[in-house]
C-alpha cells in the first residue's frame, strides 16, 4: 500500500502534489505570458516528449488562474501520485484489489490474515464528509457563471474548441443513487454551456439513459484539480461492486473527503479547484468535436450530451489542472501503464493461465495487447483471447491480442516478434472476430463503431495443433551460462550486459518511421 516516505499532505490536494514535484526537482515554473489556444499544449508537448519536468504556467493570457500541466507525464511521477516509489508496488495493490473483485473463503491462515487486512483497507477507505470544504470558498450561480474565465486548452489547430480533458465528471445512477465517477471530454459551447464526449458503455452514459426512460433531467458535477490518485481511481474500469470513492480510497490507504454540491445532489472531492455544477436534459444535445485524440488522428464531429452549468465553485486562487490527447507518449499513456501494473494480478485471478500481459504504449494503451500464458493445453491461446476481451470493459475496444509462451518477455518487441515470425503460420493461428462494438475514435474500421478484433496464437503449438515434429528450441547449458557469469570480468567485458542497449543498434527508429507516415498523409491530403 502507500509507502510511507510520500508525505500525508502530497495525497490530500492538487497544491501538495504540486508541492511534491518541486521539493523533488520534478516541477518547472513558467512566468512568461503563454496563449492557452495551442501555444501552452505545443509547450508542453516538447517538455513531455524530452522526458521533462512537470510545468505550472504562471501568466496564462485571458485567465487569472495558473495552468498545471504534464504532472504524470512519467512513470515516475504516476508512481508518486500512488503514494509509491517502485512499479512493483503496483501489482501488490492489484493482488489486494483482486481479492476485492473475486473473493472466496481462505485456504489457509495466511490467505485469511491477507483478506482480513484488504477489508481493513476497505474500512479506511469510506469517504467522509468536510463541512467546511475548501472548493466552497468562492460560488458562482446563475449569470455569474463564465467558463470564459477558465483556463481552457485548444491543443490542436483542427479542434473545435477549447475543453476540460482530466475533470472528474460524477452522476448518479436515477433508480439506485449509485455514484459513477469518469474521466471524459468536454467541450465549451457557451459561457455557460459544455458537450460531453463519452462512450455508450461508460457509466454516464447509462445513467443519462435511465433518467431519460424516467423522464428526468440527469444532474451532472465536474470536479476539475483534484490530486492525480482520484483521476487514477476514476481511470481504472474494473468491474467490482465497489464505488470509485472507495476505490480511490483503498488506492489512497485513507478515505476521501466529500463535499455536498450547492445545486445538485451530488458529492465532490472536497479539496476540488473548481466545480461545475448542471444538468443534461435528455435529448438535448450540439455537435461535439473534431479533436486531435489518443489515435494521433481528428476525431470526428458527434452530437453530444449539452451540458448547462448553473453554478461554479472554486477555492481561492485556484490552479487549473488539466491534459491534451494525440499519439504517445502523452500523460493517458503513463496512466495506462500504471494501469496495466494495477490489472495484472486481477486478470491473473480471472483467466489462471496469465502469466503476464502488455499494453504498449505504441499500440495506443488498449488497442494491442501481449499476453503471455502458461500453456498446457491445444486451443488454450485462443481462450485466453476470448476470455481477455471479457473480461474488462477497457478491453472490448483492444483490436489485437498476441498470445505467447511464458518464456517471452513480452515488454521485449524484437522477442515478441520473434514468436510471431518462427511459431504462427498465418492459416492456422490467426483468429477473427467480425462486426463487434467498436470505438467511433478507430477510423481503421470498415464502420464506425463497429469493427473486427484479431487474435495471434504464437504459442508453441502442442498436440493436435501440430501435424509434424516441431523443432527444438536452441539453447546453452545452465552450468555454461553460470561459468561465463563467473569469468565475465576476467574476460574484461564487465562493463558490457549491464544496461539495456539502445533500441536503434537493432534498426528500431519508430519515431522516424511515423513521422515519415505523417508526411505522406500530409502530402496526400
Amino acid at each position: 500500500m502507500p509507502n510511507k516516505g510520500i508525505s500525508q499532505r502530497s495525497r490530500r490536494d492538487l497544491r501538495g502534489f504540486i508541492d511534491l514535484l518541486e521539493q523533488r526537482g520534478r516541477l518547472r515554473r513558467i512566468s512568461a505570458p503563454v496563449d492557452p489556444d495551442l501555444e501552452l499544449a505545443a509547450i508542453a508537448d516538447r517538455v513531455l516528449a524530452a522526458g521533462g519536468p512537470a510545468l505550472l504556467f504562471e501568466n496564462v493570457i485571458g485567465s487569472t488562474m495558473p495552468v498545471a500541466v504534464n504532472l504524470l507525464g512519467t512513470q515516475e511521477r504516476v508512481l508518486w501520485s500512488m503514494g509509491m516509489e517502485q512499479p512493483e508496488e503496483l501489482e501488490r495493490l492489484g493482488e489486494r484489489l483482486a481479492l476485492l473483485q473475486q473473493p472466496r473463503p481462505p485456504k489457509g491462515a495466511r490467505e485469511a490474515l491477507r483478506f482480513g487486512s484488504v477489508l481493513l483497507d476497505v474500512l479506511k477507505a469510506r469517504p467522509d464528509l468536510d463541512l467546511t470544504p475548501p472548493c466552497h470558498q468562492q460560488v458562482f450561480k446563475g449569470e455569474a457563471v463564465n467558463l470564459d474565465a477558465l483556463p481552457l486548452l485548444r491543443p490542436w489547430p483542427g479542434d473545435g474548441g477549447r475543453i476540460i480533458t482530466l475533470g472528474l465528471v460524477i452522476t448518479k445512477d436515477p433508480e439506485t443513487g449509485t455514484p459513477n465517477v469518469g474521466v471524459y471530454r468536454l467541450q465549451q459551447q457557451s459561457a455557460n454551456s459544455m458537450t460531453v464526449h463519452w462512450l455508450s458503455v461508460r457509466g454516464g452514459a447509462r445513467h443519462l439513459r435511465k433518467a431519460a426512460a424516467m423522464g428526468k433531467k440527469l444532474e451532472i458535477a465536474i470536479a476539475i484539480g483534484v490530486h492525480p490518485l482520484l483521476v487514477m481511481a476514476a481511470a481504472t474500469p474494473i468491474p467490482v461492486q465497489l464505488s470509485e470513492w472507495l476505490f480511490a480510497g483503498i488506492y489512497a490507504g485513507e478515505g476521501v473527503r466529500l463535499a455536498k454540491c450547492k445545486t445538485v445532489n451530488l458529492e465532490v472531492p472536497s479539496h476540488s479547484e473548481v466545480v461545475l455544477e448542471g444538468t443534461i436534459t435528455p435529448g438535448s444535445e450540439l455537435a461535439d468535436g473534431p479533436f486531435g485524440d489518443h489515435m494521433g488522428f481528428y476525431g470526428g464531429v458527434e452530437d453530444s450530451p449539452l451540458v448547462q452549468i448553473q453554478c461554479v465553485t472554486q477555492r481561492r486562487d485556484p490552479v487549473y489542472f488539466t491534459t491534451f490527447s494525440g499519439r504517445p507518449p502523452k500523460e493517458d499513456a503513463m496512466l495506462a501503464i500504471a494501469l496495466n501494473r494495477i490489472y495484472t494480478p486481477i486478470l491473473r485471478q480471472q483467466i489462471p493461465e496469465i502469466v503476464d500481459f502488455f499494453l504498449p504504449m505504441e499500440g495506443l494503451s488498449y488497442k494491442l495487447a501481449v499476453i503471455a500464458i502458461d500453456k498446457a493445453y491445444p486451443g488454450q491461446a485462443k481462450r485466453a483471447a476470448m476470455a481477455f476481451w471479457s473480461a474488462l470493459p477497457q478491453f472490448t475496444y483492444t483490436k489485437f491480442v498476441v498470445v505467447v509462451d511464458k518464456s517471452i518477455n513480452i515488454r521485449d518487441p524484437r522477442q515478441v516478434i520473434w514468436a510471431i515470425s518462427a511459431q504462427v503460420d498465418p492459416q492456422r493461428d490467426l483468429f477473427v472476430l467480425e462486426n463487434t462494438p467498436f470505438d467511433t475514435l478507430d477510423f481503421a474500421s470498415e464502420r464506425l463503431g463497429l469493427g473486427g478484433r484479431l487474435a495471434i496464437d504464437a504459442t508453441t503449438k502442442i498436440g493436435p495443433e501440430k501435424r509434424h515434429p516441431w523443432g527444438e528450441p536452441l539453447s546453452r547449458p545452465a552450468e555454461l551460462e553460470a561459468r561465463l557469469d563467473a569469468r565475465w570480468a576476467e574476460l574484461g567485458l564487465a562493463d558490457i550486459g549491464k544496461d539495456e542497449p539502445d533500441p536503434a543498434l537493432f534498426g528500431y527508429t519508430l519515431e522516424h518511421v511515423l513521422e515519415r507516415l505523417a508526411g505522406r498523409a500530409t502530402a496526400k491530403a
